[in-house]
């Protein structure tokens, strides 16, 4: 996928490198508090989620979760999830309560994946603003991608979408749903906003699930 473990740091050092900016409204669906993706508080409590500390994952049929690990400190810094002929990179991070950062980070992407050659095209999609990127590759075609993000009640919610479900419709609706039942776990921890949300690997029992 275009965010593999060289690019996921690169990609984490966006949200950092916005702190000092100013204060953005929040990007996310008017039915997002019902639709998802969901804050803790908003989720069924009885519901079979995979957890994983900062996000928690719905199980359904054909879905297959991944974690990718930072190679040096072997801190988990993405779940990626296999489904539908796409892959969804998801990373939750510690945002204000008031302001959001999407717009800001979305910037920041189009500056990044310029610089390394690809091209970016903002759009608009069923989570508002979003990104169609272009990315190189080196000895090999392009990777499309697509970047999407949602900000929450103190937090904020970072996807790429690769594979069928960056220009096939039926795709796209599929991998769509599945980043609306993510649910973010941002906990009371004090946390300066931009940080990752701490990510864990599942309990065994679940992670058969």
């Amino acid at each position: 996928m275009p965010d593999q473990a060289s690019n996921i740091s690169d990609q984490e050092k966006i949200v950092t490198d916005t702190a000092s900016a100013a204060e953005q409204p929040k990007s996310a669906p008017a039915d997002r508090a019902s639709a998802g993706p969901l804050d803790e508080a908003e989720a069924n409590a009885v519901r079979p989620y995979v957890d994983l500390g900062g996000v928690k994952v719905l199980p359904r049929p054909d879905l297959a979760l991944r974690l990718e690990v930072e190679e040096g400190s072997k801190r988990v810094v993405a779940v990626s999830l296999d489904y539908a002929g796409s892959t969804l990179q998801v990373q939750p991070f510690a945002a204000p309560r008031s302001s959001g950062l999407w717009h800001e980070i979305r910037t920041q992407i189009i500056d990044q994946i310029g610089k390394q050659g690809g091209t970016i095209t903002p759009q608009q999609g069923p989570f508002g603003p979003e990104l169609l990127a272009e990315i190189p590759v080196a000895g090999a075609a392009p990777r499309a991608a697509r970047f999407i993000g949602v900000d929450g009640p103190r937090w904020f919610l970072r996807g790429v979408i690769a594979g069928e479900g960056v220009s096939n419709p039926d795709a796209a609706a599929k991998v769509e749903d599945l980043f609306r039942s993510i649910v973010v776990v941002r906990g009371n921890t004090p946390m300066p906003p931009r940080d990752l949300i701490p990510l864990h690997m599942p309990a065994t029992g679940a992670q058969q699930a």
